[in-house]
């Protein structure tokens, strides 16, 4: 499937499974920094935990996220997303739980400002639970991309 990228394709579809690790890394590595922000609140410790945060949204979240969407966007448009290409249910699954998974980091995003302003409401328990779902995402979206089971 080279559609319009032709021999580019490969390339783009290697450059975006780069910045979904990339970014995948960063969701993994942001909610823990959540919880020990959020345990540290009060202390000094909470500052060092503010500063981390943003250089990790800095360097990696928002780069890797946005790289991930417009390459994706390219391999979705290549392979007939928008031209009614019979067959892509598997595809408008995967980028539904990507939609979803971005508005997950945006919600940790909003948490992470929150805390910076010393204001935890999530249960440090729920929190570490809430960490857990760019991991059932990642299964989802894998499956879907490799099985194509629809």
């Amino acid at each position: 499937m080279t559609g319009f990228l032709g021999l580019a394709y490969l390339w783009v579809k290697a450059a975006h499974i780069i910045f979904v690790i990339f970014w995948m890394a960063g969701l993994f590595l942001f909610p823990r920094y959540l919880v020990h922000h959020q345990e540290s609140l009060g202390t000094p410790e909470a500052d060092k935990w503010v500063h981390r945060e943003a250089l990790l949204r800095r360097m990696i979240l928002t780069p890797s996220i946005g790289i991930v969407w417009l390459l994706g966007i390219v391999l979705a448009l290549n392979a007939g997303l928008f031209d009614g290409q019979p067959g892509l249910g598997w595809l408008h699954a995967k980028l539904f739980i990507v939609f979803l998974l971005s508005g997950y980091q945006g919600w940790a995003v909003g948490y992470s400002k929150k805390l910076a302003a010393g204001q935890g409401s999530v249960a440090s328990r729920r929190l570490r639970a809430i960490g857990e779902v760019p991991a059932l995402a990642v299964v989802l979206i894998v499956i879907l991309a490799v099985v194509k089971p629809f």
